[in-house]
């Protein structure tokens, strides 16, 4: 069903994929738990399931906030984690020579949103030959991400995945527009629909981004029946207690409730 990306090849089409994962390695014992924790759920479910965590957190509001406890022991435990489960691995990349060192340990990298319009860093990402998941910026139109592809596919790789993560609505909310979705699907890559990021509402005054999980099913259930191949959520043991983006998180004890729901939709358009 999905040519581009190795690991997806086999997925069954009456089924989306599913990229989760914590928002930033915080500790061997959470990184494990929330992997392993998933992978039960998703091999249930029959869903394809993507581990993601990032390994540093670069772009933060306040100089305080967590931003991660040091790249060669992130990396290191979310690659033995990945390795103990057998699971494919995403990590976020923020600047191009940090393309090459996290491809050494993950399947996938991927560009935030605010960097997919730089160059250097999509065509680093590119020349790793790893699949390459490209954030929609919250400034930019569906139909302008057909140059972060063409940037990428130009620089000899065609294993590209978008996700969309929202569009800035004044300085402190985001709104989904679901036409986007078949927009760059249009493309001829799967494209991911982020349904906790989405739910943000950043530029808060006290410089932690706040957020609406009561809204995470809302834009997931919209997401599926609109076609998004791919739902990417971060979740953790308890969100409440997270080092990162814990707002807009969805607990992982209500992760699988909401897969099904979403698997129904899924049945029901196909």
């Amino acid at each position: 069903m999905y040519p581009h990306i190795p690991h997806l090849k086999n997925t069954d089409t009456k089924s989306f994929f599913l990229i989760a994962g914590t928002c930033v390695v915080e500790s061997e014992e959470i990184t494990y738990q929330t992997a392993h924790k998933l992978q039960q759920i998703t091999n249930r479910l029959g869903i394809p399931f993507i581990f993601k965590a990032s390994f540093r957190k670069a772009n933060r509001t306040r100089i305080d906030s967590y931003t991660g406890m040091g790249d060669e022991l992130a990396l290191g435990i979310l690659s033995k984690v990945g390795k103990e489960l057998n699971l494919p691995l995403l990590t976020d990349i923020h600047e191009s020579h940090e393309a090459a060192i996290a491809a050494e340990y993950v399947d996938i990298l991927q560009i935030p949103a605010f960097l997919c319009r730089q160059t250097d860093l999509l065509v680093a990402a590119a020349k790793t030959h790893k699949v390459v998941n490209v954030k929609k910026g919250q400034f930019s139109s569906p139909e302008a991400m057909k140059f972060a592809v063409e940037k990428i596919f130009n620089s000899g790789n065609s294993n590209i995945m978008l996700t969309e993560r929202g569009t800035s609505l004044g300085y402190s909310d985001l709104v989904v527009d679901y036409r986007g979705i078949p927009t760059m699907k249009n493309f001829g890559y799967p494209v991911v629909m982020d349904i906790t990021h989405s739910v943000q509402q950043p530029n808060q005054s006290s410089g932690v981004t706040g957020g609406r999980p009561e809204l995470i099913a809302t834009i997931a259930k919209a997401a599926i029946a609109t076609g998004a191949d791919g739902i990417f959520l971060e979740t953790h043991p308890n969100p409440a207690e997270a080092l990162s983006d814990g707002a807009n998180m969805i607990a992982l004890d209500k992760v699988e409730t909401l897969l099904q729901q979403l698997l129904k939709i899924r049945h029901a358009i196909l």
